[in-house]
């Protein structure tokens, strides 16, 4: 794993250009990585983007659009609440996964409250009631989805999808270049719902040769298989 020096403020370009490098946020720093150990295995790690002029939406996107359109949509700067917290402490009991205790441990610095980063957040209310957050971080021709967390009771709206698709809206409105999801990871498919939006609009980077090319399962496999061939630490490489 590779990581950036914290600086006092991580301003647009440079968001840009560490983004369009296969790094991404970690509370306050940014890093890249190309493997994931899973219960004694190595997976691969293939970070994605989206070319925002090209996304269109099927039925699906377009429905679940929709259903969000009876809840109230806030958009604002970030700032840490008591009740963003109490939200995602009712989210983090309903996963089966592991994740971060808090908002702040996911975001910040331990005992911090300085964030280097731009970010905003989408608020989702129901009569006021607070059912869903989005957090994003925005840079000057990119915006990158950092967070998501909604209330369990809701469940049945697939807000986590919603909440990626007003990410995606928002930059648009804004005329930007690329939406930033993260990665997925070969032979995990948890991680494949990042590919909702548009497929066909999603790009990927190959961190080898350091460019990103068109999205397809069997380019994944390909460079799966060459991470794990020659850079694979020793005892992962396949021979």
């Amino acid at each position: 794993m590779a990581a950036v020096p914290n600086p006092a403020f991580i301003g647009g370009e440079m968001l840009d250009f560490y983004l369009g490098r296969g790094y991404y946020r970690m509370q306050q720093d940014l890093f890249t990585c190309q493997f994931l150990p899973i219960e004694g295995r190595l997976h691969t790690v293939h970070w994605l983007r989206l070319r925002l002029a090209e996304v269109q939406y099927g039925p699906e996107q377009r429905r679940l659009l929709r259903s969000v359109q009876r809840f109230q949509l806030i958009y604002r700067t970030f700032q840490l609440t008591e009740e963003y917290e109490a939200l995602y402490a009712d989210y983090r009991r309903s996963m089966d996964f592991d994740a971060p205790p808090t908002v702040a441990a996911f975001l910040l610095e331990v005992d911090s409250t300085h964030n280097v980063f731009d970010t905003k957040v989408i608020e989702v209310r129901d009569a006021g009631k607070l059912i869903a957050v989005g957090i994003f971080d925005c840079g000057a021709r990119t915006l990158a989805g950092i967070m998501n967390f909604y209330d369990p009771a809701y469940r049945k709206y697939s807000l986590g999808k919603c909440l990626m698709l007003l990410k995606i809206d928002y930059a648009r409105q804004q005329e930007l270049a690329f939406y930033y999801p993260g990665y997925l990871v070969q032979g995990v498919p948890k991680f494949d719902y990042k590919l909702f939006a548009c497929p066909v609009a999603t790009e990927m980077f190959d961190c080898v040769r350091q460019y990103w090319l068109p999205f397809s399962w069997k380019a994944v496999a390909e460079q799966s298989a060459e991470l794990l061939r020659d850079y694979a630490p020793p005892g992962f490489r396949v021979e």
